[in-house]
Parts: structure tokens; sequence; C-alpha cells
């Protein structure tokens, strides 16, 4: 199992922040990663879960940062990512949604977000989300008009006791150019547009919440965990992505798409 420690070491053991990495990357892509750690405030006592529950991928992404990471050095591009568990607060959910702190995930209970109040969930949108939100709403803002929103997700082989075959999911919303672009060019694994999810499932809150009022291009990728398990595969999965990226976005740039 990946170290749930290893998603964020160069983020103190109380800071939860989001962060900006390669702030000043040139590429078009701004890559996102709301489900990037696993960590918690010592103060939320795990949440009441097992320690074994929190290593787990319904804490975070596992292998979803350092692919995006791998993918920054690539290309040279920015990324912004969250530093709390997403069983704190989903960074990609809005704050009225259930799943934002989500009382069960999957077949877990999760006694700490059971039964709660008001106050308190305006307290965690308050310190976890609003900062994200704004974070990458600031970097957005901060570059040219030809910036392109690619979000970094990775999904658990066996969902609910089933197994999944796709490989690589290519998700989006109202807006699928750069998708169909990517669908153009992207091989070698199993893909599948909108799997293992789809904006009916509200996964697709931060291409919605920041690229398509932008009229931007965006994307979601998530790909199944056990293909980037490793440093290796994380970099190897990182290389394919920037190669369909790069292809993909000219694409779009050549017919007018983006």
């Amino acid at each position: 199992m990946v170290d749930s420690l290893q998603v964020a070491p160069r983020v103190a053991d109380g800071d939860f922040a989001p962060r900006v990495e390669n702030p000043n990357g040139p590429h078009a892509a701004l890559l996102v990663c709301e489900h990037a750690s696993a960590r918690m405030p010592a103060s939320f006592d795990g949440l009441g879960l097992r320690k074994e529950d929190l290593d787990s991928h319904i804490a975070w992404d596992p292998g979803a940062l350092e692919t995006a990471r791998h993918l920054s050095t690539i290309l040279d591009a920015t990324i912004v990512h969250s530093t709390v568990s997403r069983l704190i607060y989903d960074c990609n959910r809005p704050p009225d949604a259930d799943s934002a702190m989500p009382a069960r995930s999957e077949e877990t209970a999760v006694p700490g977000n059971t039964g709660l109040t008001v106050e308190e969930k305006a307290e965690r949108t308050r310190q976890f989300y609003r900062p994200f939100e704004a974070l990458l709403s600031d970097t957005l803002s901060s570059r040219s008009d030809q910036s392109v929103l690619v979000t970094i997700h990775s999904f658990t082989p066996i969902f609910r006791g089933q197994k999944r075959s796709v490989e690589i999911g290519i998700l989006h919303d109202d807006d699928s150019r750069l998708a169909d672009a990517l669908l153009q060019v992207a091989g070698g694994f199993r893909i599948e547009r909108n799997a293992p999810y789809g904006p009916e499932d509200g996964v697709t809150h931060t291409l919605r919440q920041h690229a398509m009022p932008r009229g931007i291009l965006n994307v979601m990728f998530e790909i199944r965990n056990d293909l980037i398990a490793s440093s290796e595969q994380c970099e190897s999965m990182a290389q394919t992505l920037a190669g369909w990226l790069t292809k993909a976005i000219a694409i779009c740039a050549e017919e007018g798409r983006g």
C-alpha cells in the first residue's frame, strides 16, 4: 500500500492550506489535484476511522499527485492541489453536496462526519474549501485566456465488490471539446468517456466552477490506481498523458475549438 504521507512531503505537519507548485510554469495546462492527500488535522482524531481506512482510497486518490507532479515536470506546468483528506472536505464538491463531507464512503461509515451541524459544516467549508476555491480561481485569473484546466484523479480497481475493467476515464461536463480530442488520440489502455464516474455523480464540480464559466478547455482524468501504484508507474503514466494532451490541445487549436 502506498503511504499516505508521501503525497505531500513538502507540507508542514500542521499546515493544511492548499498549494501551488511550479507557479511560473509556462505551459497552458493548469493541473489540479483535489484529492492529493490523506492528511487530517489531529483535532479530527481520524474521524473515528481505522488506520487502514485512513490510508485507503476512500481518504484520497493514491498516485494522483505524484502523477501530476511528473506531468508538471514534463510539460513545465503549474499544479494547484489540496493538502487535506477528502473525508475532511472534498474540494471537488460544492458545500451544499452531501458528498463534500460524506457520512459514508462506499461501504465505510465515517463516524466523524455523522450528524454534522450546519455550523460545523460551515466551519469546514471556511477552513478547507474556500481557500482552495480562491487559490484555484486566483491562479487561473493570473494566467492568459489560453489556460487549459486538467484535473487528475485516481479510482479503485474494485468498487463495492465489482472489478472495474476501465483503466483510464476521460471525463467532461457540457464542454466536451478537449475530451473529444483526447479520445481521438488516446490509446494503449482501456479508455472510456465519463467512466467510471460522470457528471451525474457530481464529479465535474471543479470543471463547472472554474473552467466552463471562463470558456477554457478542460478535462478530468480518472486513472485506475493499480496503474500508478509506484513512482515508476506514475512517471510512465505522466509521459503518456503529456503526449495525449499535447496532441489534443493542438487539435483543438487547429479546429478552432479552443
